[in-house]
């Protein structure tokens, strides 16, 4: 999962020079202290995060490049495994889960799981930072103008579920970290499922309209901004930490660099996610724009 690492001076990669250069130099008067290529998934939040990343360093004297919307994790890991790119924003928990092949090894603990995803990443020479507080992974919602607007975390709804359907894709009544999960660790037992969509507009539209009482909306979802949705605490930690990690190259970043990619993590939170993602979704602001928007805000 990410974020930017850091070149030596002079030490670019071969496409590097092709790669979309969005205040790809240093401020003015700063000699520069090397040059990071940032990638990032095809989505928006994810190259709103590299672009975060990336303004901190280029606000401390480096010179970044970004490939923006590189691809899926198939394409974007090995990209840095290659040298393509030097870092790119991650999620704890599923970039464990990737290059482990599945094992299960992903925790709720965020910390734990990176140090378990480093162990895999020494032998490519690559590390994962410091994880942040802020978490992009599966959560439950329920309607502020329904009934169940007293539901604050889904140990609440044991009491109620066989009064309540849940909405979600065709496979969560099977997936661990869905219903089966709800089932397992809290006990809930829902009168009935609906299948919809995961976390998209489907989902949003039948807890508008009362047709499910409790729906699977991603914990970052830009929907959580508009206050039409409660967000259920996982109060019993079901949900394994997709934090928002950087993984960067450990042969081009320098300990400068680890302190300001660090210093950034400490500072994101889920709801910087879902505020950001709600200018990205629906405001249609253009990802390092918003990106610039936060580096400000937190003193870059």
């Amino acid at each position: 999962m990410r974020h930017p690492a850091l070149r030596s001076l002079g030490a670019f990669f071969g496409f590097a020079l092709l790669a979309v250069a969005c205040g790809g130099t240093s401020p003015a008067g700063t000699e520069t202290k090397g040059t990071v290529t940032i990638g990032s998934f095809n989505f928006s939040e994810s190259a709103i995060l590299g672009h975060i990343y990336g303004g901190a360093l280029k606000a401390k004297g480096w010179t970044v490049k970004y490939r923006d919307n590189l691809g899926n994790r198939e394409v974007v890991e090995p990209a840095l495994e290659r040298g393509d790119i030097d870092l790119y924003p991650g999620y704890a928990a599923t970039e464990l889960e990737f290059i482990n092949s599945g094992k299960g090894e992903a925790t709720p603990d965020a910390q734990a799981t990176v140090d378990k995803l480093n162990t895999y990443l020494k032998a490519k020479n690559l590390e994962a930072l410091k994880p942040s507080t802020a978490v992009d992974q599966n959560a439950f919602a329920v309607s502020k103008s329904g009934k169940w607007t007293n539901l604050k975390k889904l140990s609440d709804l044991a009491a109620v579920a066989d009064q309540l359907t849940l909405g979600g894709p065709a496979e969560c009544p099977k997936r661990p970290f869905c219903q089966a999960g709800l089932e397992k660790t809290y006990g809930i037992h829902f009168k009935a499922f609906k299948a919809l969509d995961a976390g998209g507009p489907l989902t949003k539209a039948a807890l508008d309209k009362g047709d499910i009482d409790v729906g699977l909306i991603f914990s970052s979802d830009s929907a959580f901004a508009t206050g039409k949705y409660v967000q259920l605490e996982d109060d019993k930690h079901l949900q394994n930490a997709d934090a928002v990690v950087p993984l960067i190259r450990e042969k081009t970043v320098s300990d400068a660099a680890y302190t300001v990619l660090n210093d950034v993590s400490t500072k994101l939170n889920t709801d910087d996610l879902i505020q950001m993602n709600k200018k990205a979704d629906v405001d249609k602001q253009d990802p390092d724009a918003i990106a610039a928007d936060w580096l400000k805000s937190h003193g870059y």
